[in-house]
């Protein structure tokens, strides 16, 4: 049991008890005699961020092959670069990665690489949340019989109530339309949610055009990958027909601004995808392409390129993005989370108000989407459990 003292939600000054793994009460002058004590004066509790895309053990490839497009990137230098990667130097690189994680907030990422295993085993060992995605790939490494038993081993594999498993095809440029339906039959099989890149760039979709007829995302359709519960990583290039198909199944798209920037893989249209209906979270990608997993500048970013890109100030409001990195998130990955209220799962984080960026007071949401950086956090929670306190790790 834990109770944070005198903390500000919402701009009221409280008293938050966490028992087990959710918020059990708030209000003033709690009686917890037997909890753990959080002093929160000088502190706002906020729902932490959860990263709907990343490949979180590409921390080892940072700065490994900047300032080159996708496809050179990719298949000049990051494909080649982790052939060399060992099960072992995967499982300490995701480690690293969640600590990165954690220190800006961020209790749960959706993966996509290899060894998922030692995903698991970081993710449950560091406390955090994580949807662990089984790679399904042409070409390499693995054949098809073997894909489909790692990712049902993945499956049936002890783990801890916080760790989701799910299907991992790359993309559509690398997985072939049987693989895409096998992938799809897999997934309605099971429950289980899949997460692929799509229309990430303009050479993409000219490709998926003139090799399938139609777009990436209409391909997807039609493969029956959009029939599950699908996270589309980037969708920088949608028509209005690509939006409606999104909107009518339900998808989710992951929108990662940096890495689209640094990659020049294109803006993606936030105000357009808003206007049409589209649901919207957000994802850091991998740190060799964004080049950190801080989620909290991805929403920065997010809000600012919404707006140049449809010229309108008013374009990706701070609150909009926000919610988009917290409460929608969690939402989305069917995690009863991402908000501060009796009865949700007790994932939070203490921003320090006295941090030079959040003095202000005027919108402690818009200070944090606009001014704010990791420096500001304080304490993560995840679960019921401190995985940072005072900026020093628990775990």
């Amino acid at each position: 049991m834990i109770v944070i003292r005198k903390v500000q939600l919402d701009g009221r000054t409280c008293d938050v008890l966490i028992d087990g793994n959710r918020f059990s009460e708030i209000g003033p002058d709690l009686s917890a005699p037997e909890a753990e004590e959080i002093d929160g004066s000088g502190f706002a509790i906020l729902p932490p961020f959860y990263n709907a895309h990343t490949h979180a053990a590409m921390v080892v490839l940072r700065g490994a092959a900047d300032d080159l497009n996708l496809f050179d990137w990719l298949s000049g230098h990051i494909w080649p670069a982790e052939a060399k990667l060992t099960k072992e130097d995967v499982y300490e690189a995701n480690i690293r990665a969640i600590r990165e994680m954690i220190l800006s907030g961020t209790v749960f990422f959706n993966d996509m690489y290899w060894y998922p295993e030692t995903a698991v085993q970081a993710a449950d060992e560091m406390g955090v949340r994580a949807c662990i995605g089984s790679v399904f790939l042409d070409g390499i490494q693995n054949a098809q019989e073997d894909q489909v038993r790692n990712f049902e081993r993945l499956l049936d594999a002890p783990r801890s109530h916080r760790i989701q498993i799910g299907l991992a095809p790359h993309a559509v440029y690398t997985v072939s339309p049987e693989k895409l339906r096998l992938c799809g039959t897999l997934a309605r099989k099971h429950g289980a949610r899949v997460h692929i890149h799509a229309s990430e760039t303009l050479k993409e979709v000219e490709d998926c055009l003139r090799e399938h007829g139609v777009t990436p995302i209409r391909h997807l359709e039609n493969c029956g990958i959009l029939e599950t519960d699908a996270v589309l990583a980037h969708c920088v290039h949608l028509t209005d027909a690509d939006r409606e198909i999104l909107v009518r199944r339900q998808v989710t798209l992951a929108h990662c601004p940096r890495s689209n920037m640094k990659l020049a893989s294109g803006m993606f249209s936030w105000k357009a995808a808003i206007q049409a209906g589209c649901s919207i979270a957000l994802g850091t990608d991998g740190a060799a392409s964004s080049n950190n997993l801080d989620l909290g500048e991805e929403v920065k970013f997010a809000a600012l390129s919404a707006k140049i890109q449809a010229q309108d100030p008013t374009a990706g409001s701070a609150k909009e993005v926000f919610h988009a990195a917290t409460g929608f998130g969690a939402e989305r990955f069917g995690i009863d989370a991402g908000e501060i209220a009796v009865g949700k799962l007790a994932d939070c984080i203490l921003v320090n108000l006295n941090n030079i960026r959040l003095k202000s007071g005027h919108s402690l949401i818009s200070d944090m989407v606009y001014s704010a950086d990791s420096e500001c956090i304080d304490t993560v929670i995840c679960d019921g459990r401190i995985l940072l306190k005072n900026r020093q790790f628990i775990v």
